[in-house]
């Protein structure tokens, strides 16, 4: 089993800037990937970006990219999603999710963190 707990939501106006974090636990050897997922009130869930547990491979959806950037600390199992120049409408709960078999879906995720960007 992995566990994810994500943290650093909040409120922010717009134009600022936020740093979720999530921590896996467990059974981390066996993670092949994490993702990042958001879904606005509202709306369905929706991909933000990837990153292989190694920390050298990234996949981000095109329309944020150069504003929302991902990265791994392989001391401390964590990844980070650096969000900068936030718009309202970026917000959403933002998951924290790990896929541990190739080729499948994400099957380990954390509990969600709201972002609130006001105008």
């Amino acid at each position: 089993q992995v566990q994810l707990v994500e943290s650093g939501g909040g409120l922010v106006q717009a134009g600022g800037s936020l740093r979720l974090s999530c921590a896996a636990s467990g059974r981390t050897l066996t993670i092949w990937r994490m993702g990042w997922f958001r879904q606005p009130p509202g709306k369905e869930r929706e991909f933000v970006v990837t990153i292989n547990w190694s920390g050298d491979d990234t996949v981000y959806t095109d329309s944020l990219k150069g504003r929302f950037t991902i990265s791994k600390d392989n001391a401390k199992n964590t990844v980070y999603l650096q969000m900068n120049s936030l718009k309202p409408e970026d917000t959403a709960i933002y998951y924290c999710a790990a896929k541990t078999v190739v080729g499948d879906a994400y099957n380990y995720w954390g509990q969600g963190t709201q972002v609130t960007v006001s105008s």
